[in-house]
């Protein structure tokens, strides 16, 4: 089945076409490493690592490259507040990145560079630009000439003067055009981060670091960039604009960006003081939880964050979670055969409803849909007096590619052991029960409850999980 997705560029669902067949080269704008992230940045994160699970799942190669912005003028002021080094402060923030991610089940990127580690690239970008007639130096800064790039403004569909007056431009008289933005800024301050170059001492300007990075480990053109809807413009606009003056190539083909994050009726924002950081809703709520919250709603709308929204989502993790469960306890038990054919029809039909859902510019709400039909079968299947081990593990083994490989939404890994006391509370319980002593078993029904412990009585036998 062809992936067709939504090309910000062109405004229109196209057909995936990568530039080398069986390949995709991706890559996606990483946070600036100056506090923690929010849940509005996880939502790129999250979404875009599911493009990529779901690009590998149907047999592509992948390439994805994820960078950290760890200089700019938030680090440097992060720096003036702390006493902090710049490198210093960008160290705590990475480290504190990937514990939110490996959190929410995101899958580290084959690259992950920083930007304090790529100066010689820019800097030969920039020179480049200088040379070609694009970029011009004022005083130690260097900046580009959005004047003289052809079609500037054609990711946000609008012209120079209507990008000049919707955009917050600072007063600069050192600037030939207002729009033009910076390449590289010369450093104001004794004792701020800086690197030397042949227009003097300073540090890269924003927009110059993904395209640096990107050509490095992607080439001169890429199949999809990926970002927030915030990043189109400037972002993304400068970043098309000095990359294609650069290399005289195709920057990217395929453009996409996520819709924004809304708290209740408002849009997420610092002003508005409403901004919700990812480690601290970790301690709210379970990281799958998040995960699910983030993915069900179509990554190009506008996402609602709500308590009532975040408990429906736990509740449909856990029905998730609670099937695949139910369906790994009974494969215990199971009598052995295959799977039966109208069992394994109807995973074949889900199978081809999800990928349905997916090559339709990754519809993860729609996706999720055929998870619950998926949850619905796995309980019919359970409730079943007598039903094979080959239709159990056929399950099993759907849920594991669409529900864990793909959105990373639920958990197929072996139960874990529990230690000999417990185990030993478990053992007596069902001794008391035996013997009638109903007092006694309840008593350690509520004890292991109180230690997080949640035991199911079945017909196959007493199951235990964790809360």
């Amino acid at each position: 089945m062809t992936i067709r997705l939504y090309n910000t560029l062109t405004k229109s669902k196209e057909e995936f076409k990568p530039v080398h067949e069986g390949e995709v080269r991706m890559y996606v704008c990483g946070p600036t490493v100056y506090n923690y992230i929010h849940i509005g940045n996880a939502r790129v994160f999250v979404f875009f690592d599911v493009v990529r699970r779901y690009l590998r799942q149907a047999g592509y190669r992948v390439t994805y490259v994820q960078n950290f912005t760890d200089v700019d003028d938030r680090l440097i002021n992060a720096s003036k507040e702390t006493g902090l080094s710049v490198p210093e402060i960008a160290e705590r923030y990475i480290k504190a990145y990937f514990e939110d991610m490996d959190a929410l089940g995101v899958e580290r990127a084959d690259v992950h560079p920083r930007a304090t580690e790529h100066i010689p690239e820019m800097i030969e970008a920039i020179q480049a630009l200088i040379d070609r007639g694009y970029a011009y130096v004022k005083d130690g800064d260097v900046y580009f000439r959005s004047l003289k790039k052809e079609n500037y403004g054609k990711l946000s569909h609008q012209s120079l003067d209507e990008l000049k007056a919707g955009a917050r431009i600072d007063v600069n008289e050192q600037k030939e055009h207002p729009m033009d933005f910076a390449l590289w800024k010369a450093a104001k301050e004794p004792g701020e981060i800086r690197w030397q170059t042949p227009w003097g001492e300073g540090r890269p300007g924003w927009h110059i670091e993904c395209s640096a990075m990107a050509r490095k480990y992607l080439g001169d053109t890429l199949d999809i960039h990926a970002g927030g809807a915030d990043l189109c413009f400037p972002h993304h606009e400068n970043e098309i604009a000095q990359s294609e003056a650069w290399t005289g190539k195709t920057f990217v083909n395929y453009w996409l960006h996520n819709g924004y994050m809304k708290m209740g009726n408002e849009k997420m924002s610092k002003s508005l003081g409403n901004v919700r950081q990812v480690v601290e809703l970790r301690r709210e709520y379970d990281p799958k939880t998040l995960r699910y919250f983030l993915l069900s709603t179509h990554y190009r709308n506008p996402i609602v964050f709500s308590d009532e929204v975040m408990q429906q989502a736990q509740g449909s993790v856990e029905r998730m979670q609670t099937a695949v469960d139910n369906l790994k306890h009974r494969a215990t038990v199971a009598m052995d055969g295959e799977a039966s054919k109208e069992l394994l029809n109807r995973l074949e039909q889900m199978t081809e409803a999800f990928r349905e859902a997916m090559n339709d510019d990754f519809n993860t709400a729609n996706a999720i849909s055929v998870i619950f039909e998926a949850v619905k079968l796995a309980n019919e299947t359970v409730a079943e007096a007598v039903v094979s081990k080959g239709s159990i593990m056929a399950l099993l083994e759907w849920f594991r590619i669409h529900g864990q490989q793909v959105l990373g939404l639920v958990q197929l890994d072996e139960e874990e052991s529990l230690d000999a006391e417990i185990e030993a509370l478990i053992a007596e319980r069902q001794q008391a029960r035996k013997e009638r002593n109903f007092q006694r078993a309840d008593e350690i029904r509520d004890q292991l409850l109180a230690r997080g412990i949640v035991l199911e009585d079945t017909p196959q036998g007493v199951r235990w999980k964790r809360k």
